[in-house]
């Protein structure tokens, strides 16, 4: 794509960009990249992980310290937290971007976008809150916080419209990027395993917090489904070294002989490769419905955590396949319904071909096909007519 006319009269663009964890680092390259196909001298600076820096980004910070979840759960990073964002902040004002792209981690990157947007620079909010699962009034702040709000699922523009708050849903890169019939055969040929193998893939999760909680409870629920159907074999992506690390200390601790292949990364390909899935809920869940895999979604916080929610909380789900669809496609275990016996058989239930199977499969494909809306490009050509709009291009 040409270089617009206005671009070698003009200094380079400086785009601000936030993202906080591993689901967001990909949204962000991905929006990187295809802004760099219509300016390629742009700068990118910011908070982002290494998909992002591949891309040319310079980060502040290492995305990493922003990577907490949970009401309670933060209290303990706050004051690091908040001196990040400040620091950030005066960065950002004196380097007066062009527009700014907070990605997800709404409970740190909207006090951002409020600050600099009452400087005049334009921001943009990129992955909704759940704020059509519960305290739907903080749209009012969202708006003060953001001149664009982009979705990643069509049901969540209704709330913003209803708000007065613009807003565009662009889909999910995952979806564009997916392929609609995954090669199975491929994947498992990449990592080693056997065309007629029976491979569970573990994924309890790429945070810290969620490997100390989930962790040790997959690895029992694989071993309870190993007693039972002693052929069965285990995939587990690291999200990273520091993960493997940990993933490596809490194997050792549980005693548990598991026939368990640790990967570096390569979650697709693990996703790709397995009969079935035990995963966190989170992203993780969508990209699992994407590849078509029968799925057991599990999740443990902090028990105030757990009890704040379930209070404000106005849905019935949790993870994404399930909130997509409406309905309950996919089981899912919570707190103290997370045990290895529950996850257990209803992991072995999704192994064998089922009428109900056949069914979810069916449902996977067309929400794939809902989503698929090259998200990059739609996302960069709504940062890019807010800029305009901004007079920040001609």
């Amino acid at each position: 794509m040409s270089v617009p006319a206005d671009s070698a009269a003009t200094p380079p663009l400086c785009i601000a960009l936030v993202a906080g964890e591993a689901s967001g680092d990909t949204l962000g390259a991905g929006l990187i990249r295809a802004l760099k196909r219509q300016y390629p001298d742009a700068r990118f600076i910011g908070i982002g992980g290494s998909r992002m820096l591949a891309q040319g980004m310079q980060s502040q910070v290492p995305m990493e310290r922003l990577s907490v979840m949970g009401l309670v759960e933060v209290l303990g990073r706050l004051r690091e937290l908040l001196r990040i964002r400040k620091s950030l902040v005066s960065y950002l004002k004196a380097q007066q971007p062009d527009v700014f792209i907070g990605i997800d981690a709404p409970d740190f990157t909207l006090n951002v976008e409020k600050q600099l947007r009452e400087v005049d620079i334009p921001t943009v909010h990129y992955v909704s809150p759940s704020v059509w699962a519960w305290r739907e009034k903080r749209v009012l702040g969202i708006r003060e916080s953001t001149d664009l709000m982009l979705t990643l699922f069509p049901f969540e523009e209704a709330v913003y419209q209803k708000h007065g708050v613009a807003v565009r849903c662009v889909g999910h890169t995952l979806a564009d990027q997916i392929a609609l019939e995954p090669d199975r055969e491929a994947a498992r040929a990449a990592l080693g395993l056997a065309a007629d193998s029976r491979v569970v893939a573990l994924m309890p999760g790429s945070r810290n917090g969620e490997l100390r909680k989930l962790g040790l409870l997959f690895l029992q629920t694989a071993a309870w489904c190993l007693e039972r159907q002693p052929q069965l074999q285990f995939v587990m992506p690291c999200a990273n070294a520091e993960r493997r690390v940990q993933i490596e200390a809490i194997l050792a601790e549980s005693g548990l002989s598991l026939p368990l292949t640790l990967l570096d990364g390569q979650a697709h390909e693990a996703l790709a490769a397995c009969d079935a899935v035990l995963i966190a809920s989170g992203t993780a869940t969508l990209e699992a419905m994407l590849f078509k895999r029968p799925m057991v979604v599990a999740y443990r916080m902090a028990s105030l955590t757990f009890k704040i929610l379930k209070r404000l909380v106005k849905v019935g789900h949790v993870s994404l396949p399930n909130l997509l669809a409406g309905r309950e496609v996919v089981p899912e275990f919570l707190q103290d319904a997370a045990t290895p016996e529950a996850m257990g058989q209803a992991l072995l239930e999704r192994l064998g071909p089922t009428e109900e199977a056949e069914a979810t499969q069916a449902t996977f494909m067309q929400l794939h096909e809902l989503l698929r809306r090259n998200a990059d490009e739609s996302a960069a050509e709504a940062v890019i007519e807010l800029m305009r709009k901004k007079g920040r291009l001609v």
